[in-house]
């Protein structure tokens, strides 16, 4: 009898997260306005009239920087919108003012921080945006998102026009090759899901190396989608096989830290970094992130924890404290075989809208497959009726 042998195929790497992911993340919503309308967007309620003021920023910026709340060694001032972009003078301002007074009051963040910015690259070329990218070169970190393949962008990531925006995007794509490293953000949903292997192939044949691909949390799957999914990620596990091409390239659908039982040392720790980072909206409110922003909860109520004037009100954050895996898993999620790498929503939980993974059913969504290595885990809900 002919003897099989099994032989593991891995991907390849991930760029790391600056300071291992160790710094502490400060994000800015600096405008609720876009230049496009992507159709699966989380943020349903775009407003071109709310936007920060540098008085608020001010602060902001003199509240963290006092002691009042707590420090970690590094720290991550992340600007978003809406489109972060269209406000760059803005931005350009308020990172001046943290580095002087990060200076001036002898701050240990001083040195160690970082700018990060979420941009649909539209105005990545412009110049005042180069400018700025310029003036703080070795201090920011752009993440810039191209969906895959025209077919696939131009379906979701829209001009309020309705026309689709992969070309004016594209045309940007060498340049931010040549000053940021090869990766972008994938969002696929139930309308996308066809093109979902040609789509990573295509980024990376353009020259985008680590793809970071997701699915999104809000109820919009149709029965069927599963099994869509399924096939594809089989379909692109057999080009990776069939191309030679990993340990190339990366796309997170296929990492290595999805699938198998929780590990020890997972189940004390939260699933996102809510209550740790901190989020300041246009107005002057403070959030636990901006999941927890009416913009991005169909204008739900939402779960403010301070604002620029009174500061952050501890007792808050409490909750988010005691918010991990042990204590917002059930017992068959607790001992499921394939429950690491498993995503729950908190801000939508603790809004009381929806809740992935723990639907009525988990076993009726939840797919292992194992297209290239080990065992990778989709998580989509197998039936609308489940959805609580």
């Amino acid at each position: 009898m002919e003897k099989k042998h099994t032989v593991n195929y891995k991907m390849g790497k991930g760029f790391s997260s600056w300071r291992d992911g160790s710094a502490q993340s400060i994000t800015f919503v600096v405008t609720e306005d876009c230049n496009l309308r992507c159709k699966y967007c989380y943020i349903t309620h775009k407003s071109t009239d709310n936007k920060m003021s540098f008085e608020t920023a001010r602060k902001f910026i003199d509240y963290i920087l006092s002691g009042k709340v707590h420090c970690g060694p590094a720290v991550i001032l992340d600007f978003i919108g809406g489109e972060p972009f269209l406000e760059i003078e803005l931005i350009d301002r308020i990172c001046d003012y943290f580095k002087v007074q990060a200076y001036v009051m002898k701050h240990p963040w001083f040195w160690n921080y970082r700018f990060s910015f979420s941009t649909n690259g539209i105005n990545f070329g412009e110049e005042k945006v180069q400018r700025y990218l310029e003036k703080n070169r070795g201090k920011v970190s752009v993440g810039l998102t191209i969906d895959g393949n025209k077919e696939k962008h131009d379906l979701q990531r829209v001009f309020p026009d309705g026309s689709g925006s992969y070309d004016y995007v594209l045309s940007n794509i060498p340049l931010y090759l040549k000053e940021f490293a090869p990766s972008t953000k994938v969002t696929f949903s139930s309308e996308d899901l066809k093109y979902l292997k040609d789509s990573i192939i295509n980024l990376w044949e353009m020259g985008i190396t680590d793809v970071a691909a997701n699915v999104v949390f809000e109820n919009v799957w149709k029965e069927g989608d599963d099994c869509i999914l399924e096939e594809q990620l089989k379909q692109l596990g057999d080009y990776i096989l069939d191309n030679n091409l990993y340990g190339q390239y990366n796309c997170t659908f296929f990492s290595e830290s999805i699938g198998g039982y929780l590990k020890p040392q997972l189940l004390d720790r939260p699933t996102c970094g809510a209550g740790k980072m901190v989020a300041l909206g246009p107005d002057g409110k403070i959030y636990p992130c901006i999941r927890y922003k009416s913009y991005s909860l169909n204008k739900r109520k939402e779960w403010i924890i301070g604002d620029v004037d009174n500061g952050i009100d501890m007792e808050k954050i409490r909750p988010f404290m005691v918010a991990s895996n042990r204590y917002q898993s059930d017992a068959e999620c607790l001992e499921c075989p394939v429950a690491q790498g498993v995503i729950i929503a908190r801000g939508l939980i603790m809004t009381k809208l929806i809740q992935i993974p723990i639907f009525k059913d988990p076993s009726t969504f939840v797919k292992c497959i194992r297209p290239v290595s080990g065992q990778m885990i989709i998580i989509l809900p197998g039936s609308m009726k489940d959805m609580v």
